[in-house]
């Protein structure tokens, strides 16, 4: 079943003026079944994590997308073997001012995406895919897009959006 756990936190920050403002970090944590009727829970973490944060929401209907991609390829994937609602992907989403993050952790097969190039969109468009491109939107979205293989059956994809220098 759907497992959520919830902390809020707050980080005290120093102002460019050298006085202290309290700002509001929030971090969550949740654990969702390879099922991709559970993509909506992930897709209302964020929304909810971001609106509580001091992280700007310009991007988030980017984030969101670059996020759902990245679990539904591990469903899709990762875990093309297993039973939907049979295995568990954990989500850690960090926000505060600078930046949000969040890393995917699952234990399905091992796959590097730095090995996926950039597709070649006509032709894509040409042949008429309709999948593929999850990859690439997580990457034109996100700042940072890293992956580690940490051993034992244990993915996990970081992936870090920055926020936009206020003019």
């Amino acid at each position: 079943m759907c497992c959520l756990e919830f902390f809020l936190t707050f980080a005290d920050l120093e102002a460019q003026r050298g006085s202290l403002t309290m700002l509001q970090t929030v971090q969550r944590e949740l654990s969702i079944p390879n099922d991709t009727k559970y993509l909506a829970t992930v897709r209302e973490a964020i929304f909810d994590l971001i609106a509580r944060s001091d992280f700007p929401g310009d991007d988030v209907n980017r984030i969101v997308l670059a996020v759902d991609e990245a679990v539904a390829n591990i469903i899709e994937h990762a875990y093309h073997d297993q039973p939907n609602g049979e295995m568990e992907i954990g989500l850690t989403l960090h926000a505060d001012a600078e930046k949000f993050e969040v890393i995917v952790a699952d234990a399905g097969h091992q796959f590097d995406p730095h090995g996926v190039g950039t597709p070649n969109m006509e032709e894509h468009v040409r042949l008429g895919k309709k999948s593929g491109l999850g990859i690439f939107l997580m990457r034109k979205i996100m700042d940072q897009v890293s992956y580690r293989f940490r051993g034992s059956g244990a993915n996990e994809l970081q992936m870090i959006k920055f926020a936009k220098p206020s003019s």
